[in-house]
């Protein structure tokens, strides 16, 4: 399989750093150690290590994992769930359709 290296403009990556941030802000809140997570992940500590610094090549599965290791697994299902921008074109189609009727 071959897989690209993921590009991000690094106003996107600073995103991604801010996730890592709060799931390690997590894990110490917690008072578990990289070890504990990692096993608990099933994943190795390196690729915690790549969870926490917002790595852009860890895997979604990886990622979502870490998550459950926390009790966080619920916090994935809000991913794009507020989608205002999609909404909002939506909403134009409903009144464009609405116009010519």
């Amino acid at each position: 399989m071959n897989t690209k290296k993921q590009i991000l403009f690094p106003v996107h990556r600073k995103i991604l750093e801010m996730v890592g941030e709060n799931i390690k802000l997590a894990r110490k809140r917690r008072k578990l150690t990289t070890i504990q997570v990692a096993e608990r992940a099933g994943i190795s500590r390196n690729t915690l290590y790549l969870v926490e610094k917002g790595n852009t090549g860890v895997s979604v599965g990886a990622l979502f994992n870490v998550l459950r290791a926390l009790g966080l697994q619920d916090d994935f299902l809000k991913l794009a769930a507020d989608d205002v921008f999609g909404k909002k074109l939506q909403d134009i189609q409903l009144l464009a359709k609405k116009s010519r009727v």
